[in-house]
């Protein structure tokens, strides 16, 4: 049984949020929960979420859409596991779960890229609430925009995660896979109408550089779900905004580089693995923790989100957040082209 109060001594912080009625203090690395309860079976996923928990990390991440591509349903798996998991453990309470709404298929057998249910305020509104019970809590701590709606408004959008808020039913409010013009005009608006708005930015972001001009599943003129470096300028830019990097670890590209994708088939690859390499080897450290190393310390406020399918792989991750690197080093790192 874990024990609650054992929640380790290496692990750091940070605070997410501005508004102190909703702000949250959460650790430096956070857990995505997207294949718990489908891809990865109940057992494995409750010790991977005890031993994270153990090693006293808190930020949790799902979806009200994971993972309707392994489950042939709409999704849904992945937050009803960990509202499971959070009554059985009683930890709901230290730890900070973020989902999301917007990404899951309208019927079984389609995804979102066809038949996506949309940022519409009612939908905002019922699926909110479809999360919260399939999680088991009174509030979500963190609700994101999870892709770009073109059919709705910004301004419907906007006014119907704040009024969740004002409802005390979310605390804070985030966007993922958004060009950065959608993010900063839905933030303008939000400001304007004295609202709260977006403070977590959730995209893919990591030490390697891909092409993001490359048409994606979502938009002919690039991949949206990649950190430009329009969002990083943005972030950090604006006090108050942190960014939520996933698939940091390029789904085990670091290790088995036949899975990087064509969005890193570029000169700058090369370079950059080399100096990654240097720098693990100098360290004693994987090639994976260097990567997380370097992001959770980067001069712009970075909370890599790490998916595991083991307590091995969990472990490597962990290990990470004890890796500090020296000024030389992330030199090294950041020079190369």
């Amino acid at each position: 049984m874990l024990d609650n109060s054992d929640f380790g001594a290496s692990m750091e912080y940070r605070t997410i949020g501005t508004n102190p009625a909703t702000r949250r203090s959460v650790s430096v690395l956070s857990l995505g929960a997207m294949m718990f309860g489908t891809a990865v079976d109940e057992a494995t996923s409750y010790a991977i979420l005890d031993r994270y928990v153990e090693a006293g990390g808190t930020f949790i991440d799902t979806s009200n859409n994971y993972a309707f591509w392994h489950s042939g349903t709409q999704g849904g798996e992945s937050e009803t596991l960990l509202g499971r998991w959070l009554r059985s453990r009683g930890v709901t309470e230290k730890v900070v779960i973020a989902t999301k709404v917007g990404a899951r298929p309208l019927t079984p057998g389609t995804s979102y890229v066809d038949n996506a249910e949309g940022l519409s305020a009612k939908v905002i509104r019922e699926q909110a609430e479809r999360s919260r019970e399939r999680l088991g809590v009174e509030k979500l701590d963190l609700l994101y925009a999870h892709i770009e709606d073109p059919r709705t408004p910004l301004q419907e959008t906007v006014e119907a995660f704040a009024e969740l808020v004002a409802d005390g039913v979310v605390g804070l409010l985030g966007v993922s896979n958004h060009w950065a013009w959608r993010v900063e005009r839905a933030r303008q608006l939000a400001a304007a109408a004295g609202l709260p708005g977006y403070e977590v930015l959730q995209y893919s972001y990591s030490y390697l550089r891909p092409r993001t001009d490359l048409p994606g599943e979502l938009s002919r003129d690039g991949n949206l779900g990649a950190a430009s470096g329009d969002l990083l300028s943005y972030v950090r830019e604006h006090e108050g905004l942190t960014l939520v990097a996933y698939s940091p670890l390029l789904k085990g590209g670091y290790v088995k580089r036949d899975r990087l994708g064509a969005e890193f088939d570029h000169a700058g690859t090369a370079s950059r693995l080399q100096a990654l390499q240097e720098v693990a080897d100098e360290t004693g450290a994987t090639v994976n923790q260097v990567v997380l190393s370097w992001l959770i310390g980067h001069e712009v406020p970075i909370i890599p989100l790490v998916g595991v399918s083991s307590l091995a792989q969990l472990n490597e991750n962990l290990a990470a957040v004890d890796l500090t690197l020296t000024p030389e080093q992330r030199a090294k790192l950041d020079a190369a082209h």
